[in-house]
Order: C-alpha cells, then structure tokens, then sequence
C-alpha cells in the first residue's frame, strides 16, 4: 500500500494527480484542501484552510495517521496562490504578503515538517515533492511575493533534503516546477493589466496558440516522476525534463 498526501487537490493539477495515482489500486490519496470534488474508496478528505495558520497547526494530525501497512508515504506539497499582481510600493496592501507567503511557504514547511516528524521510524519509502515554480528562479515584475515564496521552498527543499542527507534517513525531498499549465491561476494571470505585469501578453499568447499543457498532461507527468524517483538526484527538478 502507497499512501499519497496531497494539498490542493480538489481542482488543477492536484486533484490530476490524485485521479492519476487512484487508477491504481495499491495506492491511496488523502486530499487536504477546502472543498472536495473527488469522490473514490481508496481516497479520504481532510479539510483544511491554508490561510489559517492556527487552524492548521490543530488539524495537523488528522493528516498525518499512522498508517503501518505503508510501503511508500509521498507529501505532495501543491497548493498555491499567485496573490495579487502588482508593483511593491504600488497599492499592493501589506497583508497580501502574509497571505500569500503562509500559503505557499509556511503550510507547506509546517506539514513537511510534521510529515518528517510523525514518520520519522516508519520503515516505509518517504518522499516530499514541493510544487514550485520557474518564477521562483528569476524575477517577474508584479509577482514579487510569488516569486519569492517559490524561491524560499526551493531552498527549503535543498536545506531540508541536506539534513536528510546528514542523517542517513534515505528520505528524498524535491521542488518540482510542473511547467506552464492550464489552470485557474493561469486565467488570473491572463487577466492582469499590463501597467502592474509587463509581459502579460506573452501568458496570453500561450493559451492562443494552445501551448498550455493540461492539469491532466502534468499530472500524468509528475506520477510517472514519482514513479522513477531513483532516476533523479537533483532537488531540483523540472516537469519539463521528463
């Protein structure tokens, strides 16, 4: 039995990759997000709200069971949030930074540090994969907190899969960028003005000339990874490698 955990996955490429895994019936997906839209025996819902961080640090542990029978446990660090577009010193309000940095960075710190934690003995395969971005890589104007809070988990992949390393835990920790794919934070971007995000048009192109891939393509793509992890030795990795 695999035991698979992933946020955000009642829509957009989480809930892909929840479909994807439960094609098998050897593993099974616990959903954390705030609505559920997936219904399968070998799936269980665990509602969450990221943006209340007190509220997820006392529900931590209906997350994270014991289950004994598992070969693999995998943290699917995926939910995000783009946040508002706009320039720093612009009419961007200051708690858009919290917001957006306690999604994409604090949660996902705090259940792989949990994760790590609870199943510190457990003989099973351990793997975290946190969803990034190639906007954590190089600066997008009017994307500072986005791009930002995706540089912060690469290095926190990097920090953490070092520790592991350390200890000989043979635990595998990942940043994966799944690539440009068509999802509802897509569809913001989209729709940004281009006065507070100049390349807005190019985001545009992508979906005109259909070079999106679909939530269903990268899901497909980032099971298959999970499926080859001894095939990578980077934290670091991209959906666009494979």
């Amino acid at each position: 039995m695999n035991i698979y955990i992933i946020t955000g996955a009642s829509k957009g490429i989480g809930k892909a990759i929840a479909e994807e895994l439960l094609k098998d019936e050897n593993n099974q997906v616990v959903g954390v997000s705030r609505t559920n839209n997936i219904k399968h025996p070998n799936y269980r819902y665990q509602p969450m709200d990221f943006s209340d961080i007190e509220a997820v640090e006392h529900n931590l542990q209906k997350v994270f069971l014991p289950y004994p029978e598992a070969q693999k446990l995998v943290l699917i660090n995926n939910a995000g949030v783009l946040g508002d577009i706009g320039y720093v010193g612009e009419d961007m309000p200051n708690e858009r930074f919290e917001f957006v940095f306690d999604i994409n960075l604090v949660v996902p710190a705090m259940l792989m540090n949990t994760f790590l934690q609870v199943y510190q003995q457990h003989p099973a395969q351990k793997v975290v994969v946190n969803v990034s971005s190639g906007a954590g890589k190089y600066p997008i104007d009017g994307w500072a907190s986005y791009c930002a809070s995706k540089a912060a988990i690469d290095m926190l992949s990097q920090t953490v899969q070092l520790e592991q390393d350390k200890r000989g835990t043979g635990v595998k920790v990942y940043a994966l960028s799944p690539g440009v794919v068509d999802t509802g934070m897509q569809g913001q971007i989209r729709e940004s003005d281009a006065s507070r995000f100049s390349t807005v048009e190019k985001f545009r192109d992508y979906k005109a000339n259909g070079e999106l891939a679909s939530p269903e393509e990268a899901g497909r793509k980032i099971v298959s990874f999970l499926q080859n992890i001894d095939k990578y030795n980077e934290v670091i990795v991209s959906v666009r490698d494979m």
